[in-house]
């Protein structure tokens, strides 16, 4: 089957409600899931014990005592005990489309990873998971009261044993860039990216960021933040959903005509972004003489 792995915030307040949530939906899928959850947050020992999942605490850090992604990837891809295995973050539910569609990609004779797109959801109490209907309301509740992120929000990457393993660079989880990485890296070595979106409705349930000292502004634009970007060298090693090789689609598994677009607009952007701006700060002094003031750019 396949083999989960995660790391938790701590098991606090809401941010418990929704992790366990989240993890108890996983065992939900399928009687042969592994999850593996990783970090020595408070409570992670207790709720695995509690769920029957297995613990992994040590996972190395940085000097803010933020994980390094290497770490959780390396060791989930030496200890699982499937060679399909999935990375998702701590506050995803998964239903039973997303076991469906595993299903048909895990026949693909390729190397790949199966990505898409979240609906975020305000869920603010335990799931009654002992009900029969608790994946239909908790669906169409995402559908009527929440909204579906863009492309370059991904939640949950599939993959076989060894796509990522040692090749992950110095990202830091829990701040931004790591995830648009991932889907770069997949690229370059030749393995297919499948866009799931228009099949798997994942559901991520909105919690604050009270868990950084900075709030919100610190987890996306701290010196962690910073630091996870500039590994990205800028777009050169930054991809969304939009350069999806294949589109898992109901009736099948397409081509995505449209990735080479996509892809090609954003590097002339890039490649245009330079030239523009030396151009603004040269005629600035005439510009500002005569009242005008720069009103936009080109943007990526």
């Amino acid at each position: 089957m396949i083999t989960f792995f995660s790391t938790p915030k701590p098991f606090k307040g809401h941010i418990d409600v929704i992790q366990r949530n989240a993890l108890r939906s996983w065992l939900q899928l399928h009687p042969e899931v592994e999850i593996l959850l990783f970090g020595d947050d408070p409570g992670a020992a207790e709720v695995c014990h509690e769920l029957g999942i297995r613990h992994v605490p040590s996972v190395r850090k940085n000097r803010y005592g933020t994980k390094y992604l290497a770490s959780i990837y390396d060791q989930a891809q030496e200890i699982a005990r499937h060679d399909l295995l999935c990375h998702a973050n701590c506050d995803i539910l998964f239903l039973n489309d997303f076991l469906l569609a595993l299903q048909r990609v895990a026949q693909l004779p390729f190397p790949f990873l199966m990505a898409g797109r979240r609906w975020d959801a305000d869920i603010r109490e335990p799931l009654r998971f002992e009900d029969s209907s608790w994946q239909a309301e908790v669906r169409e509740f995402a559908l009527q009261t929440g909204k579906q992120r863009p492309s370059q929000w991904i939640d949950y990457f599939v993959f076989r044993r060894g796509l990522f393993y040692r090749q992950i660079p110095e990202f830091v989880i829990g701040r931004p860039g790591w995830d648009n990485w991932l889907l770069w890296h997949a690229l370059h070595s030749g393995a297919k990216l499948i866009d799931a979106s228009s099949v798997v409705r994942i559901v991520h349930q909105n919690h604050d960021y009270a868990y950084h000292p900075d709030g919100e502004k610190g987890v996306w634009e701290g010196e962690e933040a910073q630091e996870n970007y500039k590994l990205l060298q800028g777009h050169r090693k930054f991809r969304t959903l939009d350069n999806a090789t294949y589109l898992l689609l109901p009736d099948g598994l397409y081509r995505n005509r449209r990735a080479w677009f996509v892809q090609a607009k954003r590097d002339l952007a890039d490649s245009l972004s330079p030239a523009w701006f030396g151009l603004m700060n040269l005629t600035r002094p005439l510009r500002h003489r005569i009242g005008l003031r720069q009103k936009g750019s080109p943007s990526a």
